[in-house]
C-alpha cells in the first residue's frame, strides 16, 4: 500500500514540461523556466576549455538575431574530460570576456552520471524527432517550440548558426 500510494504521489510530482522546472542560474538567482512561455528556448550544455567552446560566439548571434523569439540557457558541465573546471565566478567572467554572452547561463551542473542533474534526467527522455537518450558531449542542444514541446535535438557538432538550426527556429 506505501509503495502504491508513493507511486502515486512520484506520477503527480513528476515534471512534464519544460516549464515545470526552476534552475539556479550562475549568479544563484533562480530562473523559472516558465517564464520564457511563448518563445522558443534552446538548451546547451557547455564547457569552457572544449573544441566547441568557439560556439559560443555563434549561440550569442543566435540569440541576438532572434532575441524576440528565442532564449538560449546555457548549461556548465564538467562532465566530458575535465572541460569545464571553473567555478560560477569564473565561467561567467570567461563567457562574457570572451563572447559578450548575454544569454542566460545556469550555475554549473551535471549532465550525466550518478549525480546528474533532475533536469537533465528529464531532458534527455523526452520524445522528439531525433533521438534520445544520454549526452554524448559539451554543445548538445535542445531546441523546444513556443509551448515547451521539445521539436530537434543535436548533437555537439550541429553549429548555432548552421541553416537546420536557423530554419527551425523561424519556423
Amino acid at each position: 500500500m506505501k509503495l502504491l500510494i508513493l507511486s502515486v504521489l512520484f506520477a503527480i510530482a513528476a515534471p512534464s514540461s519544460l516549464y515545470d522546472f526552476k534552475v539556479k542560474g550562475i549568479d544563484g538567482k533562480i530562473i523559472d523556466l516558465k517564464g520564457f512561455k511563448g518563445k522558443k528556448v534552446l538548451i546547451v550544455n557547455t564547457a569552457s576549455e572544449c573544441g566547441n567552446t568557439r560556439q559560443y560566439k555563434g549561440l550569442q548571434e543566435l540569440q541576438t538575431k532572434f532575441a524576440d523569439k528565442l532564449v538560449i540557457i546555457g548549461f556548465p558541465a564538467n562532465n566530458f574530460g575535465g572541460q569545464e573546471p571553473g567555478s560560477n565566478k569564473e565561467i561567467k567572467e570567461f563567457c562574457t570576456k570572451n563572447y559578450d554572452v548575454t544569454f542566460p547561463l545556469s550555475a554549473k551542473v551535471s549532465v550525466k552520471g550518478d549525480d546528474m542533474d533532475a533536469f537533465f534526467s528529464w531532458l534527455i527522455e523526452q520524445p522528439n524527432s531525433d533521438f534520445t537518450g544520454p549526452i554524448k558531449w559539451n554543445f548538445e542542444k535542445f531546441l523546444f517550440d513556443e509551448n515547451g514541446k521539445l521539436i530537434h535535438r543535436y548533437r555537439s557538432k550541429t553549429e548555432p548558426m548552421s541553416d537546420e538550426m536557423m530554419n527551425a527556429i523561424k519556423q
